[in-house]
């Protein structure tokens, strides 16, 4: 079974655009210009522009964004009563629980705990900020018996919000955080890289039990070095927890130096430090796609491990194809882990590997009948059919229309309009909050029709039961889309694949490293591109064109395709994180395009292969294109050899290591 082939006619994408625009000027108004003024001052802070500007919105669609820019820039001088008369007139808007959120940490900043009081029950959600001055509200009638409730917030490798830092302190006053409990933090701060963090936790422990600040200094100088010379002290806990730290710092840059020279010190730690130290070193090896990962791993056996230290035992096992240890790795993870998708097809992987194909096959089974990257795996596994099918709701006319005519709607065409897609995203998502399938369908098949098509994929993305594949996976600017790729002799399935990842085909997008348009192109690739093409006047071109934007974006995967050996794998993550970095992360040897997807260091670069790729399944069958099985796709990456990546401009939009 397949989707079904939804022809788009070369008119429907210039209907598309004409929908949106129709919306947008139906709900426009006087007072427009007005509102870009207020917007513009609130985005710079400038209160007393915006209160000039205020009164002239009276009436307007989002005069009610103005009084919350109002509120938010004079917050902590707001009285309550003009605080509460806001949240009543906004009642049911994202604005008012955002506001009280907002106001609610700003008593609790000056202490102000009668009120925080008769507001915290009303709020919707907390986060770690909010959760601190409750409790630090709570402390201030009920006296420290309440810190106990702050400890899970204490293990944490990041910082931790201000709030927080007075529960802290007084745990650690009272001894209730004790040292093994800081040494933990400063575990998990170094684990986490935030090495700055490590050593102010450092500080907090009583004198006696610190390391000597000079032997810190040493460290933080130059901890090569000091791990190399292995001069520290070992007898007391503050010399080895020192060691583990520059042990870590050394292992997140070279671990096999790493590793080196923690073979000539580890035999003076006791075994707990020593399988920990093993397992620092095989993380950071298998997050660098060491070839000694797997083995380094078996020497931290019996060493607690955290999710993603657990994650990464089963990638440095697959990059070494121990089938063995993959097993033995998923085993090990809680069940809650276990039972993700990926560990759930590498276990069934593992399981057909060692003859256990009925055990397999059920594992396969139950993955095939999900949307996404290893449900096609599993699925083609099993011989199974591969595409699901869509149960599109019948448009009724009316109820599209009525749809269109609630007030949230209006405001969610005119922030569009505004350029203020955060606000617009926020009144979005209270609009469907709630909604069954049908009622989701309805909302999406809406947000197509007036152009927010990353609504529209979004919210359809968002049923239980029944799927309307057309609208997750729609082909806005058809045309110009599929006309780019054939010139530059992409597949469409893939260029389509990509934009909907990259822009969900919102064609005036701009990340905040500056990529624009459906293909988010880097300023310095698409300059590259304009020059190979000969395009002489780059600061004539407009990124946000999607005809255009479609052409660079394509011309330049073409280009990234051809020198890594046409290779979807490899061009789509080379597409994310640069060229040069698709090209080391390659193996010695020959490895399975799925292997090498899973074991791409860059969690974002690892999650935006898959759902690529992904994509172009459905793809496929949206164009009416012939059957590609992703394993086809995936294809075997041959070893690392001399390529020509390094030449490419780089996009550098992914997280560092």
């Amino acid at each position: 079974m397949s989707l079904p082939n939804l022809f788009v006619s070369p008119l429907r994408c210039v209907f598309a655009a004409l929908a949106v625009t129709v919306a947008l000027a139906a709900h426009a108004q006087t007072g427009d210009t007005d509102f870009i003024a207020a917007r513009d001052a609130f985005q710079t802070g400038d209160a007393a522009r915006l209160d000039r500007v205020a009164p002239r919105l009276k009436g307007h669609l989002l005069e009610v964004y103005v009084a919350y820019w109002q509120l938010r820039l004079g917050l902590d001088d707001a009285g309550p009563e003009r605080v509460r008369a806001f949240l009543t007139r906004a009642d049911g808007m994202p604005l008012a629980d955002r506001l009280r959120s907002e106001w609610l940490k700003s008593l609790g900043k000056r202490a102000q705990w009668d009120l925080f009081a008769e507001e915290y029950p009303k709020r919707v959600g907390d986060d770690v900020e909010m959760t601190c001055y409750a409790l630090q509200w709570k402390r201030s009638k009920d006296g420290d018996s309440t810190l106990h409730d702050a400890r899970a917030f204490w293990f944490s490798g990041q910082e931790q919000p201000d709030a927080c830092q007075p529960l802290f302190a007084a745990m650690l006053a009272r001894g209730s955080l004790t040292s093994a409990d800081v040494w933990a933090r400063v575990r998990l701060a170094h684990e986490a890289g935030n090495f700055r963090l490590a050593v102010r936790l450092i500080g907090e422990l009583p004198a006696a039990e610190r390391p000597d600040p000079r032997d810190l200094q040493r460290v933080d100088r130059g901890a090569a070095a000091a791990l190399a010379k292995g001069d520290f002290r070992f007898a007391s806990r503050a010399g080895r927890e020192l060691a583990l730290y520059a042990l870590d710092r050394v292992a997140r840059n070279d671990p096999a130096a790493a590793h080196e020279a923690w073979l000539r010190v580890r035999s003076q730690m006791p075994e707990p430090d020593r399988v920990y130290g093993n397992l620092i070193v095989a993380f950071n090896a298998g997050r660098s796609l060491s070839p000694f990962a797997n083995q380094w791993y078996r020497e931290a056996d019996g060493a607690a491990q955290n999710e993603l230290q657990r994650a990464w035992r089963v990638r440095a096992a697959l990059r070494a194809l121990a089938w063995k240890d993959v097993a033995s790795a998923i085993e090990a993870m809680p069940e809650a882990q276990a039972q993700e998708p990926a560990w759930r097809y590498w276990k069934a992987r593992a399981l057909a590997h060692e003859g256990r194909d009925n055990d397999a096959t059920r594992l396969y089974g139950s993955l095939a009948t999900e949307h996404h990257f290893y449900g096609f795996l599993a699925a083609e596994a099993i011989r199974a059919a591969v595409m699901p099918v869509s149960e599109p709701i019948e448009v009724d006319s009316a109820a599209i229309a009525a749809f269109g005519e609630r007030d949230a709607v209006k405001r969610v065409l005119a922030l569009s309009a505004f350029d203020l897609r955060p606000e617009a995203i926020r009144e979005w998502a209270y609009v469907v909050r709630g909604l069954d399938d049908d009622g989701l369908l309805l909302a999406a098949e809406y947000a197509r029709r007036v152009g927010l098509y990353d609504r529209s994929i979004n919210t359809a993305e968002r049923t239980q039961r029944r799927h309307d594949f057309s609208l997750r996976y729609p082909t806005p600017f058809r045309e110009s889309i599929a006309e780019a790729a054939r010139d530059n002799g992409i597949d469409p399935a893939l260029a389509f694949g990509l934009v909907r990842q990259e822009s969900r085909f919102v064609a005036g997008i701009v990340s905040s490293a500056g990529a624009t348009g459906l293909m988010q192109l880097m300023p310095a690739t698409a300059r590259w591109v304009a020059q190979q093409t000969g395009r002489v006047d780059y600061r004539a071109l407009s990124l946000d064109e999607p005809e255009l934007n479609a052409q660079l974006g394509t011309y330049y995967l073409r280009h990234v395709l051809d020198r890594l050996d046409g290779m979807p794998v490899l061009a789509t993550a080379a597409y994310n994180a640069g060229p040069g970095r698709a090209q080391a992360w390659r193996a010695a040897t020959e490895l399975e395009g799925a292997i090498f997807a899973e074991t791409i260091p860059f969690n974002e670069t690892r999650d935006y292969v898959k759902k690529v790729l992904a994509n172009a399944m459905f793809y496929q069958a949206q164009l009416g294109l012939p059957y590609v099985s992703l394993k086809q796709r995936l294809g075997v990456v041959e070893p690392r050899g001399m390529a020509a990546a390094a030449s490419l401009p780089a996009p550098d939009r992914s997280e560092p290591r």
